[in-house]
């Protein structure tokens, strides 16, 4: 169950000590700058993974249950009733997998844990299919992986990069690889490409406008969840040649982080699981530098980096996600100052949670780790 066991009890510790709002039972249109409660999901859920459909809706699947039973199950949001509908189960349960949107509408979900503690990882991939609501699986991928990024190419694959490949036995995650393949959807067959320069876990994985993936920090070397094994270095992928080539490394090493491509090119960073707050940093297609912009508010950790959202004005939304703290705080990222300025809290305080831009421009959250260290299924929109 991924970082889940390793933080229980510490968000049990801390979760009395959380500025924590109850959640409101009504639904309505969200104010500018304020969220709005949702519908709530048909089950609870933590470390799920969420993908917006060509449609507007959003598909929601996978993660931790009550007491964090793993689930196949998957749910659609509609964003004009704000309310829930099941759709199929997955073939196979999954936390701690990567799920993609594809050129053609389907949704490949792929590796992940299929039993708490990752006793069990997969190398099995399925794909969504929005017209019929079911799943089918598809090609496997060479190394059964967990905690690694998927990044869709500008020619419609999907690369797999890094990730363990063992359990996670005594809490320790083993098997940190820098391996890599990509998946073609025309085929449903997974090439082994390059292998990444430095073996890496929780690290980002980000689509450049030049086509390169720019993959960032991580954890190296021995437990995945130590965080005196986050790495500072990065390095960039290049599709064409299958080559990965070293680039600038950032000012503090760092895993858990999230990273959002801006509309100038360049690249946030935020966040870590360490234990202080560090520094937001930029990095610079042209240069391959890195450069320090502003500090946020709060020590956030994302375990994947996937609840950084780039707002259709160019800001980005960070909300909840404390660093072992379920959190109600949100702030919002200008590019043109580099400053954070906190905008309306959420009603829940929530942490392992994705986050996902709707069509309107309105940004959803859902589920993730309340108080009281149990999984919710409470939703939220934020309206700029």
């Amino acid at each position: 169950m991924g970082v889940g066991p390793l933080l229980r009890s510490l968000l049990v510790a801390v979760a009395a000590m959380s500025a924590l709002v109850p959640p409101t039972t009504h639904a309505g249109p969200p104010t500018a700058g304020a969220w709005a409660m949702a519908g709530a999901m048909h089950q609870v859920r933590a470390w799920q993974a969420a993908a917006l459909l060509p449609s507007g809706l959003v598909l929601v699947a996978g993660g931790c249950t009550g007491q964090c039973t793993i689930t196949a199950t998957a749910e659609l949001y509609h964003p004009h009733t704000g309310s829930w509908a099941n759709t199929g189960s997955m073939h196979d349960p999954r936390e701690q997998f990567t799920m993609t949107l594809l050129p053609d509408g389907r949704v490949l979900a792929a590796g992940g844990c299929r039993t708490p503690i990752c006793s069990a990882l997969l190398a099995g991939a399925e794909l969504y299919h929005p017209r019929t609501g079911t799943w089918t699986q598809t090609g496997a991928m060479h190394e059964r992986r967990a905690f690694a990024t998927a990044t869709l190419l500008l020619d419609g694959r999907v690369l797999v990069a890094g990730g363990i490949t063992g359990g996670c036995p005594n809490f320790v995650c083993q098997g940190i690889t820098g391996s890599a393949e990509i998946y073609n959807p025309r085929t449903d067959v997974w090439t082994l490409t390059g292998t990444m320069h430095q073996a890496r876990a929780r690290q980002t994985a980000t689509l450049l406008p030049s086509g390169q993936v720019l993959v960032v920090g991580g954890a190296s070397n021995g437990n995945a969840y130590a965080s005196d094994n986050a790495v500072a270095g990065a390095e960039l992928y290049n599709p064409r040649t299958g080559v990965w080539t070293v680039t600038g490394s950032l000012h503090d090493a760092r895993a858990g982080h999230a990273a959002t491509l801006l509309g100038n090119g360049l690249v946030l960073v935020v966040g870590s699981d360490g234990s202080a707050v560090l520094p937001a940093e930029l990095y610079h297609p042209r240069t391959g530098a890195w450069t320090l912009t502003g500090s946020p508010h709060h020590d956030y950790y994302f375990e994947t980096g996937e609840t950084a959202t780039r707002l259709l004005d160019g800001q980005v939304l960070v909300a909840g996600n404390g660093n072992g703290v379920p959190l109600v705080g949100a702030e919002l990222y200008n590019p043109h100052t580099g400053g954070w300025t906190s905008t309306a809290s959420l009603h829940a305080g929530r942490g392992f949670q994705p986050s996902t831009l709707l069509a309107t421009g309105q940004v959803l959250v859902e589920g993730g780790v309340g108080m009281g260290n149990t999984e919710i299924g409470s939703a939220e929109v934020y309206q700029p």
